[in-house]
């Protein structure tokens, strides 16, 4: 690290040049290449799996995307079927028939619309089929259409467009989020640092890295499966854990100006030392998100590479072109201030003051009490956790005022602008596909009585005929269910069919028939996920004690991460399942209407946050090991550690939260979940389990904080989180701590801080 470090402050404009060149480069090519995200929950092997696969051979019409132009009309106003309505949405959806794009349009009013429309003659719907999947039409062609539908709107008529392709075209947040959080960000660096200088490093190294990210998991899209929310997620990741890498090194480079190093040498220090411990928490972080790729998920795998390149460049840009940055901008690193006071008076100790040091001491002299108060705080915040619903949102969450919500209501018969339609029930919106193939006249006619079976069956709303394909070898009908897509009796009503009606319809047939559609797939993905979660779980928490156990030479170290963690995410998972699955306060933030959590939210969180808490764990834990090495005395440790860091962790921590936060904005609801799960998690991690439950426990344990066996000590390879510097050891008076060392000063006044530094007694912390 420290020859690396050398090189970039001495070639720094070439290493400032070469990021340039990174980051343009990519997002030439990005601009370019275009995107290509695909959100296919499709899992090989799955029953719903099957059915798409059957369908999309036999049926290969049904291949392009399917939306919906929905119609209602006020009690004031007449019926659809009104010759003035009539005529204006037959010639309607005349023009989105010749648009371009459109392969399709199925209209009510003819003889294949039939049951297209409601009981109370007030609602009506055509479904638009597009050449292509959702995720491969053009947006243009799709717009044009909304554009064309809406046009036909009038006092009394409405008009909505619901479908996954109709969803692209509603706007979101752009990129206020990002600036918002970038913006937050840098007012607190500037009140930590008090430099303009120094509070925009940070900043510049992650909008850098994390902007090269972006275009490479536009690019990375061409090559593998990458969801639509990939590259927003890998933003919210990299801005919050790049910015706080960047404070670190930044921090300790500031400290070495303020010792009197010169900044070529405190930035080179910086990076040999708390770079290395950015490196090992950015790894950690990698290491936690491609524990994705054990589930074996398409899905999931370019989620976490997306994910794990954000946060290596992240880390790469810490180490190359923020000690570049520093070395341009000098001693401007220190506030004006700062500077004024080193010129005057020289070099002076930098010693833990303040409410930093009166809290290490509070928690120190009362570490049972807070303890408990810290459990009791985060069992609260867990216990909705208990009743977590998995399942895919759909656009009956989405915002009241999005059109893709308005189409959803009043197809299921809600509420819209106008007052209450009768609509066609809830599980229009998210029917079932069961799709089978066919041999000879007896399978023909178990499906004619399937027929009748399936309308008397519990939850089911209507089945239409059964359809057979061109050689009549494969056939499918649909089911309504009476309940919505996202609906536990949807689900309910899947399990029934696949367990009950199916297998005696198939009695005495060649029969195999596949339940299908939104909520079976969605189902099918959450439950092999579920399957999946312990040795995803438990593998990625190995890993991660594995890594402290070499790093603090401890079995209570990892243990106690290990349970911090698992603490923290389920704390954070009530939070979300307070607000999007309880909905409480979601409307309110522009986040739709209460619904279930996405089924790949726990893989993600779990990655996510793991890597997030080791960060803080390694800040902290380090600079309590360098004192327990020092001293073996643990309640000094943990005590001059806890005040050293905890300034600097929770700027960190607001840094985070405020990025994290800043992403409700988006107006996406999977992100706005992402970004109040780790901004609630870290926000927990921070104030609660860092600086509070994880000293308290290790006040109360004492030396057993550092037990490791003896026979298990020999064994392990040793490994260096943030070594002492380079430069040559004087060892320090009898005032000072037993064997400890300083680095050589380059001047006696530098010697004489670094002398003074380690003779400082702890009784200068309060308490």
């Amino acid at each position: 690290m420290a020859a690396l470090a050398r090189w970039c402050v001495r070639h720094r404009l070439l290493v400032v040049l070469l990021w340039i060149l990174a980051l343009g480069g990519t997002t030439a090519a990005a601009a370019v290449a275009g995107s290509a995200y695909s959100n296919d929950y499709k899992v090989p092997g799955t029953e719903s799996g099957r059915a798409a696969q059957l369908l999309q051979k036999s049926f290969p019409d049904l291949g392009g995307d399917s939306d919906t132009i929905v119609w209602h009309t006020g009690s004031d106003t007449g019926f659809v079927r009104a010759a003035d309505v009539e005529q204006t949405m037959k010639v309607t959806l005349d023009k989105i028939e010749d648009l371009p794009g459109v392969a399709s349009v199925t209209d009510p009013y003819d003889s294949q619309g039939a049951g297209r429309i409601s009981a109370d003659g007030r609602t009506a719907y055509a479904t638009v089929t597009f050449d292509e999947q959702s995720k491969d039409v053009d947006q243009a062609e799709v717009q044009a259409v909304v554009d064309t539908a809406k046009d036909a709107e009038t006092d009394g008529l409405q008009v909505e467009l619901g479908g996954n392709a109709i969803g692209l075209t509603e706007s979101s947040g752009g990129h206020v989020a990002e600036v918002v959080g970038v913006i937050v960000a840098a007012v607190v660096l500037f009140l930590a640092f008090g430099s303009l200088a120094a509070s925009m490093l940070p900043i510049a190294t992650a909008l850098v890295s994390v902007g090269t990210a972006y275009a490479g998991i536009v690019l990375l899209g061409h090559f593998m499966t990458v969801a639509d929310f990939a590259p927003m997620l890998g933003m919210l990741v990299g801005l919050g854990v790049g910015i706080d890498y960047a404070l670190f090194i930044v921090t300790r480079h500031r400290r070495g100006l303020k010792r009197g190093l010169p900044v070529e040498e405190a930035a080179r220090n910086a990076v040999t030392t708390t770079g290395r411990a950015v490196v090992f928490a950015g790894a950690t972080v990698c290491i936690a998100l491609l524990g994705m790729l054990i589930l074996r998920l398409s899905f999931l795998n370019g989620v976490a590479i997306a994910a794990s390149l954000t946060v290596l460049l992240t880390v790469a840009a810490s180490v190359t072109l923020l000690p570049s940055l520093l070395s341009f901008i000098g001693m401007r690193a220190l506030s004006r201030r700062e500077r004024r006071h080193l010129d005057e008076h020289g070099p002076a100790p930098e010693l833990p003051t303040g409410f930093a040091a009166r809290w290490s001491a509070f928690v120190e002299r009362h570490p049972k009490l807070l303890g408990v108060v810290a459990l009791a705080v985060m069992t609260v915040l867990a216990l909705p956790t208990l009743g977590l619903h998995l399942g895919t949102s759909d656009q009956g969450n989405n915002p009241e005022t999005a059109t893709t919500r308005q189409a959803y209501d009043l197809l299921a018969g809600g509420t819209s602008r106008s007052e209450s339609g009768g609509g066609f029930g809830p599980g229009v919106n998210g029917p079932l596909t069961l799709v089978t193939e066919v041999d000879g006249a007896q399978d023909r006619l178990a499906l004619d009585n399937l027929d009748t079976t399936l309308r008397s069956t519990e939850g089911v709303a209507s089945v239409t005929p059964v359809t057979y394909d061109t050689g009549g070898d494969t056939a499918y009908l649909t089911v309504v269910p009476e309940s919505s897509p996202q609906s536990q009796k949807t689900s309910d009503l899947v399990d029934r069919l696949r367990t009950d009606v199916l297998p005696r319809a198939e009695t005495d047939t060649s029969l195999d028939v596949h339940v299908g559609g939104v909520t079976a797939g969605y189902d099918d993905f959450a439950e092999v996920i579920i399957g999946k979660l312990p040795l995803f779980v438990g593998v990625v928490i190995g890993l991660g004690c594995l890594l402290l156990l070499l790093a603090f030479r401890s079995i209570g170290i990892p243990l106690k991460a290990a349970a911090m963690n698992v603490a923290a995410v389920a704390a954070a998972f009530g939070v979300v399942i307070a607000i999007f699955q309880w909905g409480w306060g979601s409307e309110l933030l522009g986040l739709g209407s209460a619904g279930p959590i996405e089924p790949f939210l726990p893989v993600i969180m779990v990655s996510v946050l793991f890597g997030l808490s080791m960060d803080y764990q390694v800040f902290l834990v380090s600079r309590m090991y360098e004192e327990w090495l020092e001293t073996g005395d643990n309640r000094r440790a943990v005590r001059v550690g806890l005040a050293e860091t905890s300034r600097v962790i929770n700027s960190a921590a607001v840094i985070m939260i405020s990025v994290f936060l800043a992403f409700v904005l988006s107006g996406d609801r999977v992100i706005a979940m992402f970004g109040i799960a780790l901004a609630a998690a870290v926000a927990l991690d921070a104030f609660v389990l860092r600086t509070l439950l994880v000293p308290a426990l290790m006040h109360m344990l004492g030396g057993a904080n550092w037990w490791l066996p003896r026979w298990l000590d020999r064994r392990l390879p040793r490994i260096s989180i943030e070594p002492p510097d380079s430069s040559p050891a004087v060892p320090v008076g009898p005032a000072g701590s037993s064997h400890a060392t300083i680095p050589a000063a380059r001047d006696g006044a530098l010697r004489d801080v670094l002398v003074k530094e380690r003779q400082q007694d702890v009784r200068d912390i309060p308490g």
